[in-house]
């Protein structure tokens, strides 16, 4: 899920109390919590409910998983962070403008102006750039990039890629980055919009598959980002269909064809995938395999929300009638803004879906508070 970004001025005091309330939802064997729990504290990584709330744990694990949903490696990390008087580098400003390096910060604005012949120049002075990192904090993704991610401008700092950026991912890949950041940057450049609006993300990926990069690990991702001509793009890069890739682009037959030989979690990702998607007969197959409509979405796949949630939101509403009448609860809230389905809708403009969930609750439950 996305992280929590800390207020302007984040108070010490107010976070030790959320992490105690997070403690206390822990003992209370809260589903909100457990969620919470399972993306952010690093030993409950793909532990069921029942494991996590047999899980002991103590202020310092709260504080870590707090600590982590607002994007920091941990409690010491954040306290440092709050406690300074002047952050060295602002949350807020653009990712290149908090490069502490001069040197790398040299090599991104090079990438930035589309100068290949100075970026190669620049390399080549400095051979072991092209490994390092730089370090971020404040957000759940781009912690620590090597200068080849930043060629898909996800997250967005500029708004728009040189017109010759696929000759500079090309300069940069000359002088040989490990294969965890071609994955990495094939992963950016698949879920970003820049590389899409910019009429490059094709080539990018084509560029960064010849040269090493996994198509399969970047797959699932750009499915989860509605972005469907890299899925198929990806696909004929070698990327495998599995049960998740076809709920998100429809295809029953492939669907009912993998069902079988699918893992829990790939049915778990599948189902949220083809609701947020509109694919009415693929949830219906999930649901009649015996998937639950109300676990919040599996981590990594909008994981602070449920299926009715994104079905509301995407304004999908015969996934919506169907969810609901398979029994989906009404009344869960997701984890980051607290809204129900009714209210995922309302926000998304999609009115005749907020109405019909706003009546089967009032039919259900009269004294329901439906955000």
């Amino acid at each position: 899920m996305p992280v929590k970004s800390l207020p302007p001025t984040p108070d010490l005091g107010h976070l030790k109390h959320q992490a105690r309330d997070l403690l206390n939802a822990h003992r209370a064997r809260d589903a909100e919590a457990a969620q919470r729990l399972r993306e952010f504290h690093p030993r409950l990584t793909g532990a069921s409910d029942h494991a996590i709330f047999a899980a002991t744990l103590r202020l310092s694990d709260a504080q870590l998983a707090l600590a982590r949903e607002y994007g920091f490696a941990s409690w010491a990390r954040l306290k440092r962070h709050v406690e300074q008087p002047a952050p060295p580098a602002n949350l807020l400003l653009p990712h290149h403008e908090r490069i502490q390096d001069q040197t790398f910060r040299r090599a991104v604005d090079l990438l930035d102006a589309g100068e290949v012949a100075a970026l190669r120049r620049h390399l080549a002075q400095h051979p072991g750039l092209v490994h390092q990192h730089v370090s971020f904090e404040g957000g759940n993704y781009f912690r620590n990039p090597t200068l080849l991610e930043f060629i898909a401008e996800n997250p967005i700092r500029r708004g728009r890629l040189p017109a010759n950026i696929v000759d500079v991912a090309r300069a940069i890949l000359e002088f040989g980055p490990d294969e965890a950041a071609r994955n990495e940057a094939l992963g950016l450049v698949v879920t970003g919009r820049v590389p899409r609006q910019c009429g490059v993300q094709l080539a990018l990926i084509d560029l960064l598959c010849r040269n090493g990069a996994d198509a399969g690990m970047a797959i699932r991702g750009a499915a989860l980002h509605h972005e469907f001509a890299a899925v198929n793009h990806l696909l004929a890069c070698g990327a495998p269909l599995d049960l998740p890739i076809a709920a998100a682009l429809g295809r029953v037959a492939d669907a009912r064809r993998l069902l079988p030989e699918s893992t829990a979690h790939e049915r778990h990702l599948a189902l949220g995938m083809a609701a947020d998607s509109g694919h009415t007969e693929i949830v219906r197959l999930l649901l009649d395999s015996g998937e639950d409509p109300d676990r919040y979405n599996p981590v990594g796949g909008h994981a602070h929300a449920t299926p009715l949630h994104q079905a509301a939101f995407s304004g999908h509403e015969d996934v919506v009638r169907l969810l609901v009448e398979r029994g989906a609860r009404l009344d869960i809230k997701d984890i980051l803004w607290h809204g129900t389905p009714a209210g995922w809708a309302r926000h998304a403009g999609n009115t005749a879906i907020e109405q019909y969930l706003r009546e089967r609750a009032a039919a259900t439950h009269p004294a329901a508070n439906d955000q």
